[in-house]
């Protein structure tokens, strides 16, 4: 029986697993001290400790302790690492990838460049170095020759720019790739990202699974991908994906690769970029809309059976006429990081994770609840994809999709992914290369949340046998003699909510919304607002309110209605903690009190709360009378500090 060791972790080890179990292959994992536990180290037949992903000494010897033939590497890590390739080749085991000499050749893009050119394939027109830059036609594109992922490249516009320009592009790239070689190249201001799935066999074979667009990126990362590509024609499709084939077998490539290229908005051409050696992110984009025929008919390609089949030497079994389209496909990569505040990175714990299902879906992930969430590692938590019969169903599906992804704990960007993908801009395929670079997606509104926070609150606190035990502390009890029960004000963060289920009506700043319960369970809420179904995830703590909605996470704290309140903050100005009724007030201004004085009490949530002086000083406001009704946020006292 053959044995793979997967050099990687996370969801692509867990994708690569699945097909190595299907196709009777054993499977050892490798991690380290922090995935010890991890989902694909639970997954695999064995496992291998290792001190770093990145060690290619101690990968080469885990492969060797568990009598693993075959190493697959994933993406990232080692993947495109010539040196690993020829480590595994010098210990007598197989990569399943493509041969040091070809990562050389093709992970430089100057050699890459050159070896397109003797392929015939189209290049970005470019410059030397030595070149006067004020004879250069700007804007111009700066970048290392030995590197990718946006690293080490700067956009030039005028020839004062460029030797600045020139300089942080070389230390950017030194320290990235530990090489600050640059190529200058023609920046096309807007255009499209084509990318062209191959694969290579041991006898000489190349063959293409057609085309997908990456164009929904920022910075030079990807964020949206799809297949087919939805701008080009049908002349353009057999140009770039000949072109692709034609580039693999100038350089002898075997297993699958990926053949990126540039199509210019204005001109129409398209110019080869690069080449990854490896599988991609995106292919299962790929594997979802192309179809393979065969004696027993159309089946969909498994790209990882292909790689397997050809490291073991087996010819691809089939012929480019074989290859068909089938629909279209969309993915989103579900990052940990806060879209709408800078994309900063996050990490913690999850709570409750939820992942899409159904016809059409597929999730590639590794992330479960109750699951620490690290900065060491990429932040990618997994994939959503979607499957429809055309591009705009395909599309309402990845919207669907996001809507039942949920992700409480930690920010994530589901909520960015979902309002992009529901945009009219991504709809029309109009977003090219730079668009998430020069333009915003808003940031959802968070007043259906905020709903769904304030009613399920109420919900809990009613509910026979809840774990609030009836009325809770954190808002009105909601009763009153000979009438109808009163409505319930609920205090989330800054924001007072008004919640009256008698009526199924919720206002909060002013507005009324219509609400009627649909159902409620296993943290999950559905609710008609305003007459819409709309549903949401939430986890409802004594200090925190979790709602995700639409794949967008929001918390608010709750005040904390058995302590001493008062300081605003770090000054002596203390505030209504909530609504409530003024029951004394024990001072007068221009009176002294010492630190921690009861300066007055209030009433709020059927409690007493006491409002004590922060530090000795001097009443210099008193802002509410004995029987006031005060809102949230009241000024009630002010202290003025003692000179020492």
């Amino acid at each position: 029986m053959n044995t793979l060791l997967i050099a990687n972790r996370g969801e692509i080890a867990l994708r690569v697993m699945r097909t190595a179990r299907r196709l009777g292959w054993q499977t050892v994992a490798i991690h380290t001290d922090l995935d010890a536990d991890a989902p694909h180290v639970r997954a695999a037949d064995a496992a291998v400790r290792v001190g770093s992903y990145l060690d290619i000494d101690a990968v080469v010897a885990a492969a060797r302790e568990s009598g693993a033939g075959h190493v697959h590497p994933g993406y990232g890590f080692l993947s495109e690492r010539a040196p690993f390739a020829r480590a595994l080749a010098d210990a007598g085991i197989t990569l399943v990838g493509p041969t040091a000499e070809v990562m050389d050749a093709m992970g430089r893009k100057d050699r890459a460049r050159d070896i397109a050119v003797a392929a015939g394939v189209p290049v970005v027109p470019s410059y030397s170095l030595d070149d006067d830059p004020t004879t250069f036609a700007y804007p111009v594109l700066v970048k290392a020759a030995a590197g990718g992922g946006g690293k080490g490249m700067r956009v030039v516009r005028s020839a004062d720019e460029f030797a600045e320009a020139c300089d942080a592009a070389r230390r950017e790239s030194l320290k990235a790739f530990g090489d600050d070689t640059l190529l200058v190249e023609k920046y096309v201001e807007s255009g499209r990202h084509i990318e062209v799935q191959v694969m290579g066999d041991a006898h000489g074979r190349v063959l293409h699974f057609f085309e997908r667009d990456c164009s929904t990126q920022r910075r030079h990362q990807k964020v949206l991908e799809e297949a087919p590509a939805p701008t080009i024609d049908d002349a353009q499709r057999a140009a770039i994906t000949a072109s692709a084939v034609a580039l693999a077998q100038q350089c002898g490539y075997t297993g699958a690769g990926t053949v990126e290229f540039l199509l210019d908005n204005a001109s129409a051409e398209f110019y080869f970029l690069e080449m990854n050696t490896r599988l991609q992110v995106e292919h299962p984009v790929t594997e979802e809309v192309v179809r393979v025929r065969s004696a027993s008919g159309s089946e969909r390609v498994d790209l990882v059976e292909l790689q397997l089949l050809v490291a073991t030497g087996e010819p691809l079994p089939f012929d480019q006429d074989d290859v068909t389209l089938e629909g279209h496909a969309i993915e989103a990569r579900v990052y940990a990081e806060d879209s709408f505040h800078g994309f900063l990175p996050q990490a913690g714990r999850t709570s409750i994770v939820r992942w899409p299902s159904g016809d059409g879906v597929r999730v590639d992930h590794a992330l479960e609840p109750d699951q620490e969430v690290s900065t060491s590692y990429d932040p990618m938590l997994g994939k959503v994809i979607a499957r429809g019969a055309d591009r705009e169903a395909a599309r309402a599906g990845l919207v669907a999709a996001l809507d039942e992804t949920a992700i409480l704990g930690i920010t994530t960007n589901t909520g960015f992914l979902r309002a992009l993908a529901a945009s009219d801009e991504f709809r029309d395929a109009a977003i090219d290369t730079a668009w998430l670079d020069d333009h915003e997606v808003p940031a959802p509104d968070p007043d259906l949340a905020r709903i769904f926070g304030a009613w399920t609150e109420v919900l809990l606190d009613t509910m026979p046998g809840s774990r609030q035990g009836g009325t809770g502390p954190w808002r009105s009890d909601g009763w009153r003699m000979g009438a109808d029960p009163a409505p319930d004000t609920v205090v989330l963060g800054d924001d007072l909510v008004v919640v009256d289920r008698h009526l199924g009506r919720v206002t909060h700043d002013g507005r009324d919304h219509d609400v009627r319960l649909v159902s409620a369970a296993d943290h999950t809420v559905h609710l008609l607002v305003d007459g819409r179904a709309e549903h949401a995830v939430l986890d409802v703590q004594r200090d925190l309110v979790e709602v995700v909605h639409r794949g967008q996470r929001w918390t608010w704290e709750r005040p904390d209605p058995f302590g001493d309140h008062g300081v605003a903050a770090g000054d002596g100005t203390l505030l209504a903690p909530m609504p409530g009724t003024v029951l004394a007030v024990n001072v007068e201004p221009a009176q002294v009190v010492a630190e921690g004085e009861t300066l007055g009490v209030m009433e709020a949530m059927k409690m007493e709360l006491a409002l004590k002086a922060p530090f000795a000083g001097t009443v210099t406001t008193v802002g509410a009378a004995v029987g006031d009704l005060v809102t949230l946020g009241a000024t009630l006292f002010v202290v003025e500090a003692l000179d020492d």
